[in-house]
């Protein structure tokens, strides 16, 4: 029975970590309805404190608030990227470790040569993160293969190769995650900034059908008031895409640097004689 309890402990942790960007997402849409509400919408940013009218000339705030009520949704996934580009930097700056990678992996290949696995060991406590917590995993079996006799050694390598590609597989999802989130921000931004410009298009063309006498300089506030939200999702969308492409770049030379001492691991133990 005890030994269920970290296993159920750790399953409600991770069912309150799938929750947790739903609530953050839907926490900062509040914040934007905010700021969209009270801070752009603010009546000395229009004609005459009020707006329900036009905002005044060159105040960027009162046209980001006529942009309607898709700009609430854009600063929702804008701020939605901001977060998570600091949450991913974070973690990845965790999953580091305390130095360099290339460094590391290259002292451990030299602890491996010298056989001094105590040595390594001691150098992946020192490092921490993924990379030291994969190949930490692969050199307690290393040791553990050093020590059983009436086991082939091609079977031996296996198990240690088994080892290193199961502790990986445990520590790419916490690289990987919210990259989804991401990836789904830069395709979803750029359509709400459409959408929000093709409702105010139809706003601005219906209000000057209704008013009879064309009006140019109020079709050109209706149009840069569409067009706010054309900048908001192309600019969130150029930001996310950045932001994913850098970490997931990130991510694979991890995984690269995993790889390669994995494979350190295997071909050590496989020249010499067990």
């Amino acid at each position: 029975m005890s030994a269920a309890k970290p296993t159920q402990a750790k399953q409600q942790g991770n069912g309150m970590g799938a929750w947790l960007p739903f609530i953050i997402i839907i926490l900062l849409y509040v914040v934007s309805f905010g700021i969209w509400k009270f801070v752009f919408g603010a009546n000395h940013h229009f004609i005459d404190n009020d707006n329900t009218k036009d905002p005044l000339p060159g105040d960027y705030f009162g046209t980001i608030y006529k942009g309607g009520f898709v700009v609430p949704l854009l600063l929702t996934a804008f701020f939605t990227v901001i977060v998570f580009i600091i949450e991913r930097f974070i973690t990845l700056g965790k999953a580091t470790g305390a130095g360099n990678i290339d460094g590391f992996v290259r002292g451990i290949k030299g602890f491996l040569d010298r056989g001094d696995i105590n040595g390594a060991v001691a150098a992946c406590d020192k490092q921490k993160g993924a990379v030291a917590n994969v190949v930490r995993a692969g050199l307690h079996k290393y040791a553990e293969m050093e020590k059983i006799t009436g086991m082939e050694k091609d079977e031996k390598v296996i198990a240690i190769q088994k080892e290193v590609e199961e502790a990986t597989t445990l520590e790419l999802p916490m690289l990987e995650r919210n990259l989804n989130i991401l990836a789904t921000v830069a395709s979803i931004a750029t359509l709400l900034g459409l959408f929000g410009t093709v409702l105010g298009m139809i706003r601005s063309f219906a209000a000057l059908a209704n008013a009879g006498a064309p009006d140019s300089t109020a079709l050109a506030t209706g149009i840069s008031e569409a067009l706010i939200n054309t900048a908001l999702g192309i600019g969130t969308s150029a930001i996310a895409i950045i932001a994913y492409n850098f970490f997931t770049s990130r991510i694979d030379s991890m995984t690269y640097r995993i790889d390669e001492a994995g494979y350190s691991l295997t071909q050590t133990f496989a020249a010499k004689g067990h």
